[in-house]
């Protein structure tokens, strides 16, 4: 009898879950990878088996590799900056300052706008406003368009990315500060544990859970970036913002080059999972309980 119960306790909520996950997920990435073995242009009803020659295509493709590259730069950049914010910003709004909860919901908001409007919006301020505020104030910084520079229009993209991703690890990190013990603060506070003390030997070890979640958010969702990446700078100018999913995503759906790029989707995908991955079990290491 409690088998029974227990299939049909499975049936009732498992199951629904796991139907949605092959369908939504697993097939379509199993499809995918086989899709990297035809010469597929995306349109045609024949897919023809090539063999290993989309990877061949994949190692020629220099923008690929020059796009990786940049998105690495920009995974590290948007990581630390997210990280050493969130945290500074979720340890001031845990000490009792009032208004907290206000602030808490102010930074948060970012987070709920999605990345195309929140594209097109900070367009308008680094085109529009900043450079309205450059020639009446005459602030070389502020003169031109970020977005007309390379280097620029890459710190644009960062500066963003960062003012969105980081309201969400705020309330991570929030969560982390409420969940200490008391009585671990008060005892370093009694044997004279100073400010900075505290923090390296108690604090950071206690929160290494957070920051293992906020650590693998912001690696994913940077590596992933594509909405933003868009609509901010459309990888312009000349090419100089394009990260890999975008390079991916013109390879196959503007280029015609589907195999290609669904092969550079699945590296990429590996390249993710294997550092998220990496990362996971490092920090996973370093967690300690009170």
């Amino acid at each position: 009898m409690k088998s029974k119960d227990r299939m049909k306790d499975f049936g009732i909520f498992a199951l629904p879950g796991m139907f949605c996950f092959f369908t939504v997920v697993m097939i379509p990435f199993i499809y995918g990878i086989y899709l990297t073995f035809t010469d597929w242009n995306g349109v045609s009803q024949v897919k023809n088996f090539i063999g290993i020659k989309n990877f061949v295509g994949v190692i020629r493709d220099t923008q690929f590799w020059v796009s990786l590259l940049l998105t690495f730069q920009y995974v590290i950049l948007v990581v630390i900056l997210v990280n050493i914010i969130a945290f500074a910003i979720g340890f001031l709004l845990t000490r009792g300052i009032k208004g907290q909860n206000f602030f808490r919901t102010g930074f948060f908001t970012p987070n709920l706008i999605g990345g195309i409007v929140l594209g097109y919006i900070w367009q308008f301020v680094f085109s529009r406003v900043l450079v309205g505020i450059g020639e009446n104030t005459g602030w070389g910084l502020f003169e031109s368009s970020w977005l007309s520079e390379p280097d620029k229009a890459f710190a644009a993209l960062v500066l963003v990315s960062v003012w969105q991703l980081s309201g969400y690890m705020i309330l991570i990190y929030v969560a982390g500060f409420m969940g200490l013990s008391e009585d671990v603060m008060e005892a370093a506070s009694i044997d004279g544990a100073s400010g900075w003390v505290k923090l390296k030997n108690i604090i950071l070890p206690l929160m290494m859970s957070s920051i293992t979640i906020c650590l693998f958010l912001t690696l994913s969702r940077a590596f992933m970036v594509y909405d933003m990446n868009l609509s901010l700078t459309a990888g312009g100018p000349y090419g100089s913002t394009e990260m890999a999913a975008m390079h991916v995503y013109e390879k196959a759906f503007t280029s015609r080059q589907f195999g290609i790029g669904q092969a550079e989707a699945l590296i990429l995908f590996l390249v993710v999972a294997c550092i998220s991955g990496l990362q996971v079990y490092l920090t996973k290491k370093q967690e300690v309980e009170a």
